[in-house]
């Protein structure tokens, strides 16, 4: 039952143009899913998005998956002793009316044992559960710049 769950919202997320960055679920407005591309053999790769809470109570991502990788794990990046680590990032609390950013330097999804490299120009289906809002499949475009260019 799970397969045929994922596999409907899949297909109902490529419906999704790759222009129509912005997708909702709940009070959730997602914006603009994103990677970057990948080099041939890289095992990882990362998304990166906004999530912008519209209801009058908090909420939270609790997981995200995608066919194009083993698992999606959340991580931040942080600079100790003048390096940057990674460190898993436990609370991705959406607080009422404020938006949580994923985004380079700081909170992203990286996407372990990629499938295959991620290529610019394509899109890769993510779906993120959020502890009240519930299941959306979201499309991660795969480009160079990132959303600093609409």
């Amino acid at each position: 039952m799970l397969r045929y769950l994922f596999a409907l919202l899949t297909v109902l997320g490529l419906a999704v143009t790759a222009h129509a960055h912005q997708f909702s679920v709940g009070n959730l407005v997602i914006t603009h899913p994103w990677s970057r591309p990948t080099a041939t053999g890289m095992p990882v790769g990362v998304a990166y998005l906004s999530i912008h809470n519209e209801g009058p109570r908090d909420d939270t991502l609790m997981s995200a998956r995608t066919p194009a990788a083993a698992r999606v794990e959340f991580h931040r990046t942080i600079i100790e002793q003048g390096m940057a680590r990674m460190r898993p990032a436990d609370d991705l609390r959406i607080a009422r009316g404020s938006t949580l950013t994923a985004g380079p330097g700081g909170l992203h999804l990286m996407l372990v044992d990629l499938k295959k490299p991620l290529i610019a120009g394509t899109t890769v289906p993510m779906v993120l559960r959020f502890k009240s809002a519930g299941f959306v499949t979201v499309m991660v475009l795969v480009e160079l710049d990132g959303p600093s260019h609409e």
